[in-house]
């Protein structure tokens, strides 16, 4: 057995993390990029910090998941300030831009040149800019990954640009900067997490790290989910940020499965959120993947099963529905109300074949079983 283990050069975790970050950025320059989500507000105290350390910092804020158009926009703005680092402060839409503008800044040429599927996918031209992350969300796990997931509505896709530089330097990761997160965007990135713990461990690129990192994260992360949808426990945030990170750093040295393979067209077809639609497959794919593996892959999905049900006091065999059930209880929407026709199922399927997620998935999938995904996760729920 070889493999490799790809992670940040220092991750700080726990409460109070944060206040560390704008030191640490200023070590590695005094001008700095700062990308931050929709609202500035939440990076007020960042900036204020930076400007104490003597650094100045121009700031980009990410409204969205970001799309090419987004992409090539901070781009123009980042070159322009001529930044020493980048730092993203946020979910992960963007820690991925963020990632993406330290990682293309000094590389010539368009994103084009390295973005997977609709690019040339090469390898990056120049080495990237330091990056720093600080997740506000416990989902993702973009802070310890190398690839950074743009869309391109035009396509109807969402690809990464992907190399093994761009993992960041420093990934603080203070899940106080997730308290009082509103209840739907929880549930979306948390079942996300949970799907990037489960996906990597039952995966055919599973590893002993990986192994390690996801095995004892699966039943805490779903029951402190569950007590996340009841109501506001720093423990719970705790517990959610750590199955994050385990899965960020899991995916990263792994592989996943159908259920980013299916999420990845999913959300370039409707623009529908990533965790969001990660939650809904996640039942409905392990169920799929129960009835077609045996041996030791089924060994591993059994595993799962016995987790979650351990969490959600029912038996194996029904723990796949019944976290269905919990996320549609909780109030995530179904795939039919993304606005995705059955119609178009065989189309999503066929370009999901072409993910790299799916090749990660613990049996090889045809486009018929990704559909029968698909048409589950209209009836599970």
């Amino acid at each position: 057995m070889t493999f490799s283990i790809l992670q940040p050069g220092r991750i700080l975790f726990g409460r109070g993390t944060a206040a560390q970050a704008p030191a640490l950025a200023r070590g590695f320059g005094p001008r700095g990029l700062v990308v931050h989500g929709a609202s500035a507000v939440r990076a007020a105290w960042l900036l204020k910090a930076l400007a104490r350390l003597g650094a100045t910092a121009e700031t980009i804020g990410c409204a969205g998941e970001p799309t090419l158009v987004d992409l090539d926009a901070a781009l123009a703005r980042a070159r322009q300030a001529e930044p020493d680092w980048v730092l993203a402060i946020g979910g992960g839409a963007a820690i991925d831009l963020g990632k993406a503008v330290a990682a293309l800044v000094p590389a010539p040429g368009s994103p084009l040149d390295h973005l997977e599927v609709v690019g040339r996918g090469l390898p990056l031209a120049a080495d990237p800019l330091p990056f720093l992350a600080l997740p506000t969300t416990a989902g993702t796990g973009a802070e310890v990954t190398k690839n950074a997931v743009i869309g391109l509505p035009e396509h109807g896709r969402k690809v990464s640009l992907r190399d093994d530089r761009m993992i960041a330097r420093v990934a603080v990761v203070d899940p106080a900067l997730t308290d009082g997160c509103p209840r739907a965007v929880t549930l979306a990135s948390g079942l996300d997490a949970l799907a990037q713990v489960i996906e990597p461990f039952v995966s055919c690129r599973a590893t002993p790290y990986t192994d390690a990192l996801t095995r004892g994260a699966i039943g805490p992360g779903l029951a402190a989910l569950v007590r996340l949808m009841e109501g506001e426990d720093p423990a719970a945030r705790d517990a959610m940020a750590w199955c994050s990170l385990t899965g960020g750093l899991a995916l990263a040295n792994g592989g996943l499965g159908a259920v980013h393979g299916l999420a990845g067209v999913i959300g370039g077809r409707t623009g529908a959120a990533h965790g969001a639609i990660c939650g809904v497959l996640l039942g409905p794919t392990l169920a799929v993947n129960r009835a077609l593996t045996s041996g030791a892959a089924r060994q591993r999905i059994e595993e799962v099963c016995a987790s979650l049900a351990a969490v959600l006091g029912g038996t194996d065999q029904a723990a796949p529905r019944q976290l269905a059930e919990l996320a549609a209880a909780a109030g995530l929407p179904r795939l039919a109300d993304f606005g995705l026709h059955p119609s178009e199922y065989p189309g999503v399927a066929e370009a999901a074949l072409s993910a790299s997620s799916t090749a990660g998935n613990p049996v090889p999938l045809a486009a018929g079983d990704l559909v029968e995904i698909l048409q589950l996760a209209n009836s599970m729920a």
